[in-house]
């Protein structure tokens, strides 16, 4: 059962700050080889001007009374206290709209899409297009409290979400996500279709049948092997040993910044015509460090590594075993783990399906105007 929602503020003490300054200050930085660039992993030499700039001029309370500026709260769902925020829309009939972010990410991957989405005559919309938005934090990731016990999987979180929503009033709602929001909202659609009016991906992963693969679908698959064969040591890690690493990320600022964004530099969008990859052309060091800084207060490197157990170690509870009935929408920006569209619709309703060729694995960063726009398309049809 669900507590009573309180409201909360992010305040992070002044002790935290100065011991992130000593942290930083006392960095010792690996030896790297000559050249290798992000080839091996983060580049020294590019985390190194980063972490100057986190330690000089970063400015923490300035990013801490922007994100006061939305309405924080937390309500104890399932044993867990669980943050979210809660924006009402400004409209005739707004629609409840839950949007999950995903790893390594928090709520702050959807702060453009607010403002936009509950208020849209505000910025240029139509009012007829607002939303009630909820942005919960994942169990275990910032303000959200860590499980303490295996079984917080997907499908459970999902579960939450129910939970969430129903107290906050709201019978049946949208959800959107990509990533573990993708997982979390198919989740929804598997276990929950009688609460959902509609689903939204920007990432959707659904069983493939390897051997019945032919022409491009094959070609596909094999490019995505080789893919995460280069990129996927990571999720190995993390769904089966997530507490070593939990140790050193915990520890060091400049590790955490390290682990992160060598993720954000592969997933994201941001080659230039050339192939040379540059984090700066799309997002601000601030962006980047408010991302890193909250799970640094937090603490919760750790505890957010272990969804990738809950869901992809032996006996885990995720299983995708049969059509989602609910009406789907599908966005596709550039994420080379995005299937083309003809094995995407024996899994899902397909209403909406659009690809999106500015953006990657965090689009709502990226390209909020598309993400934007494509969620007001898709949900028009539901008011």
């Amino acid at each position: 059962m669900a507590d009573a929602t309180r409201e909360f503020a992010i305040r992070i003490p002044d002790e935290a700050l100065e011991d992130l300054s000593r942290r930083l200050a006392a960095t010792r930085w690996p030896p790297s080889v000559e050249g290798v660039g992000w080839d091996e992993g983060t580049d020294v030499g590019w985390l190194r001007e980063l972490c100057t700039y986190w330690a000089d001029e970063f400015d923490w309370r300035a990013q801490e009374r922007y994100l006061n500026g939305f309405c924080h709260q937390i309500r104890r769902i399932d044993g867990l206290d669980v943050h979210f925020i809660h924006e009402r829309g400004q409209g005739p009939d707004p629609i409840p709209l839950i949007l999950t972010h995903d790893w390594p990410s928090t709520f702050y991957e959807f702060h453009k899409l607010i403002g936009p989405l509950t208020n849209p005559a505000a910025h240029g919309g139509d009012p007829r297009d607002a939303f009630d938005v909820v942005v919960p934090s994942l169990p275990g990731y910032g303000f959200s409290s860590a499980p303490t016990r295996p079984g917080v999987s997907t499908a459970r979180i999902a579960q939450m979400w129910v939970g969430l929503m129903s107290a906050l009033g709201y019978d049946r709602f949208a959800s959107h996500g990509g990533d573990w929001g993708s997982a979390v909202t198919s989740a929804l659609g598997m276990n929950h279709s009688g609460r959902m009016m509609a689903l939204h991906f920007t990432m959707v992963s659904p069983p493939v049948d390897p051997p019945a693969l032919t022409g491009r679908h094959r070609e596909w698959w094999d490019r995505l092997q080789a893919y995460r064969d280069q990129e996927w040591g990571y999720v190995h890690l993390q769904r089966t040993k997530p507490q070593t690493p939990a140790f050193g990320l915990t520890d060091s600022p400049a590790g955490l910044a390290a682990w992160i964004l060598e993720k954000w530099w592969r997933w994201s969008d941001v080659a230039d015509e050339t192939g040379q990859r540059d984090l700066l052309r799309v997002y601000t060091p601030d962006e980047l460090l408010t991302t890193v800084a909250l799970y640094w207060f937090t603490e919760t490197i750790g505890p957010s590594m272990r969804l990738y157990r809950e869901t992809f170690a032996p006996g885990s509870t995720f299983r995708w075993d049969s059509r989602i009935e609910v009406p789907c929408g599908v966005t596709s920006f550039r994420d080379p783990n995005a299937p083309p569209r003809e094995l995407i619709e024996p899994w899902l309703n397909l209403q909406h399906y659009a690809a999106v060729d500015r953006g990657g694995h965090f689009p709502a960063l990226e390209n909020p105007g598309a993400l934007i726009e494509e969620l007001r398309t898709f949900l028009r049809p539901f008011r």
